[in-house]
């Protein structure tokens, strides 16, 4: 009988093997491209001119969405998606397969050659460093030693900064480094001469000027997970064949009026043939209103009112597990209090968004960011609970218990509702302040207010603006929290002797 049945499970086993194989799914991304047509592509969103969103329609459009969208029209994609992330967080979101290839202007250099799978170069550019138009003090790479540049902490060029001796402060993309030298917060910052050269023509800047170059030309490529050979081939394949019909160069000629697909990119020529006519700021606050509003709605506010009634569930069983006179059970709550205030909300997000994914558990950006908050509202709000509860009179319970009430009851009837009353002040507080936390959700791709923003200031350079009506939408959702929140002490303050 023994025998028998190991040779059934032998047989089960060849025959769930066979089915595997010959299932006829796919067995790669490539092959899982050309069955679904989709091919999934991260890019920034705010990096004028290769990935932007188009100020009149708020389309993504920019060199790089050019070339990717014709790439993958040569390997079978119909439809290709983006991904918009910061460049500070796109090569995470690949390896966490948030994505299939990265089209955002990626440097090749030795360190990414080994790291990832690197397409063939579609653009060639010179490295340029940027100051202030009165500073006469930098000139070339060397003088930028013991001196602050303004760079994506991720970008081929802070590694430039760095060896040159320069001080790095990471910033998000290179509008805002160009503003923070503006501004005289940097000394410089280094970068691309095509973004340079869109930026001059787009913005007619005078504040800053090229005070020298690198010295060094840098190629730029599509990044692939390093598994990913066979779509890199692909994609390789494609370029060349675009390079060879001219679409390359003629997509190059729409955004910098020059070829730059292939050879050394000349900064001094070109003008940059898609830069519109700038809207005045008030036209500019009106079209971005409208999007920044439902994004508010749609990301902002849902996420804060699921995050926060999670986190209230959870912070009540914590609390509880806090008063709890098992030892063991109220250590738990302990640690898990530890952890959650001692570790920042943006450590947090990282974790579960692109740590979990190594341990077999992928989240959508959206899932991900209830998760974090919910749990680290848990984390705040549990002491909360716990200090209103021990505040409620011990007598109420004993009376409680008295009248024939059980823990659960006495707890549901009498010692939670007055606890409430205690809780309410700080337990607004946090709502008000998950709903500012909220912002940090662009870093795992969740498109909420403050992402809304930045895709409009990146194009335009009109941060003040455009960060200042942001700033208006989140205090009007906190002004209504807070009204609400008077409504309902004073209902909670009914029944209470004075």
């Amino acid at each position: 009988m023994r025998q028998l049945l190991l040779r059934l499970g032998a047989v089960l086993a060849v025959l769930v093997l066979a089915a595997s194989c010959g299932s006829g799914g796919p067995s790669s991304t490539l092959d899982e491209v050309k069955s679904t047509g989709v091919l999934r592509v991260g890019t920034e969103g705010t990096y004028s001119p290769f990935t932007f969103h188009d100020p009149a329609t708020n389309e993504l459009t920019g060199y790089d969405v050019e070339v990717i969208r014709a790439v993958g029209a040569k390997i079978g994609a119909q439809d290709v998606q983006f991904v918009e992330a910061p460049f500070d967080a796109i090569f995470a979101s690949l390896m966490s397969d948030r994505f299939d290839v990265v089209a955002n202007q990626v440097t090749k250099n030795p360190e990414r050659e080994a790291a990832y799978a690197l397409s063939d170069p579609y653009t060639f550019s010179d490295g340029v460093i940027i100051t202030r138009a009165d500073d006469t003090s930098i000139t070339k790479l060397s003088d930028l030693k013991g001196r602050t540049t303004a760079q994506s902490s991720t970008s081929n060029w802070a590694g430039v900064a760095k060896d040159a001796g320069a001080k790095v402060e990471a910033v998000e993309g290179f509008a805002q480094a160009v503003t923070l030298v503006k501004q005289g917060r940097v000394d410089a910052t280094v970068n691309d001469s095509l973004a340079a050269l869109e930026y001059f023509a787009t913005t007619k800047d005078a504040g800053v000027k090229v005070a020298g170059k690198t010295g060094d030309t840098s190629e730029q490529v599509f990044a692939l997970r390093p598994e990913e050979t066979a779509l890199r081939d692909a994609i390789n394949g494609a370029l060349a064949q675009l390079q060879a019909d001219g679409t390359l160069a003629r997509i190059s000629n729409t955004y910098f009026g020059q070829d730059v697909s292939k050879g050394t990119a000349d900064p001094s020529t070109g003008s940059g043939s898609t830069a519109a006519a700038p809207q005045s700021t008030w036209d500019l606050i009106r079209a971005s209103a409208g999007p920044m509003l439902l994004a508010t709605v749609k990301a902002t506010i849902p996420l804060t009112a699921i995050s926060f009634a999670l986190g209230l569930v959870i912070a009540l069983g914590i609390a509880l597990m806090r008063l709890s006179k098992v030892p063991v059970v109220s250590q738990i709550a302990r640690v898990y209090i530890s952890v959650i205030r001692g570790t920042p909300l943006l450590v947090q997000l990282y974790l579960i968004f692109f740590g979990l994914p190594q341990l077999g558990l992928t989240f959508s950006s959206f899932t991900a960011a209830v998760i974090a908050f919910s749990l680290n509202v848990g984390g705040y709000a549990a002491e909360i609970i716990r200090s209103a509860i021990l505040s409620v009179p011990k007598g109420q319970t004993e009376a409680a218990m008295t009248l024939g009430m059980g823990y659960a009851t006495a707890l549901r009837r009498v010692i939670l509702p007055q606890a409430a009353r205690t809780a309410v002040p700080p337990l607004s507080n946090t709502l008000i302040s998950l709903v500012k936390d909220t912002s940090l959700a662009s870093v795992v791709l969740v498109t909420e207010l403050l992402r809304v923003a930045q895709v409009a200031a990146a194009p335009t350079f009109q941060f003040f603006a455009l960060y200042g009506v942001a700033a208006v939408y989140y205090w009007v959702v906190c002004l209504v929290l807070s009204f609400a929140q008077t409504r309902v002490e004073t209902r909670l303050d009914r029944y209470v002797a004075r």
